[in-house]
């Protein structure tokens, strides 16, 4: 069922959005795909993977996954879509995974499996412009698909990272996921890079990552 979007607002992401945190997360990293990377670092249950995303989600360290830094589109007061922006230097992501790891009972052991498991997804990262705001953890609930919500999101992001002094937006893509690339292109990003490597490709059965661009 696809819900209409009528009432529509942007708003900061709250302490009581976490669990819509966690599955946006979820979400995003499985792009297209079967499996994300938060899946194959946790190797567990769905739920499992929730659980370490919500506590990743609320780690004092600060980084992408942080959810002070995620905007929301409501629809009708229900959270229906969400995205991140940060700057790269303000991204301390392995320390956040594992302050979330030790929350959740995982060993250094499980940490260290976790990034190997995961860790050919480094063979296809992009470079990001000097000083870039970067969009990244956008998805939609599929009930509110197809209502513009990644528009309106994406043009709050925008200003947001106008409002901090960028002048350049970066937002990268799995291979494969044409829908979610036009609608970047649709908002003006253009591709600039694509990283491939067949290790990557072996685990998360996709080709690799396409880095797009955008003047703010």
């Amino acid at each position: 069922m696809v819900r209409e979007a009528t009432d529509v607002k942007i708003i900061d992401a709250r302490e009581e959005h976490m669990p819509f945190i966690a599955w946006v997360q979820l979400t995003a990293f499985r792009s297209h795909l079967e499996r994300g990377m938060w899946d194959i670092f946790i190797d567990g249950s769905e739920e499992d993977t929730l659980r370490f995303l919500e506590a990743l989600a609320k780690t004092e360290t600060k980084h992408f996954g942080s959810y002070q830094g995620f905007i929301i589109a409501e629809v009708d007061g229900t959270p229906a879509a969400a995205m991140t922006g940060y700057f790269a230097a303000d991204s301390a992501l392995e320390e956040g995974v594992i302050e979330a790891c030790q929350a959740i009972g995982k060993s250094e052991n499980d940490i260290t499996a976790g990034w190997a498991r995961t860790g050919t997804i480094t063979l296809v990262g992009t470079e990001h412009a000097p000083g870039a705001w970067i969009t990244e953890n956008v998805a939609t609930k599929p009930e509110f698909r197809r209502r513009g919500l990644v528009d309106r999101l994406l043009e709050e992001q925008m200003e947001r990272g106008r409002a901090k002094g960028a002048t350049v937006g970066d937002i990268g893509v799995f291979i494969g996921n044409d829908n979610a690339q036009r609608a970047y292109e649709k908002a003006g990003y253009e591709v600039v890079d694509e990283k491939v490597h067949p290790d990557f490709e072996a685990v998360y059965d996709c080709p690799g990552v396409r880095q797009l661009r955008r003047q703010l």
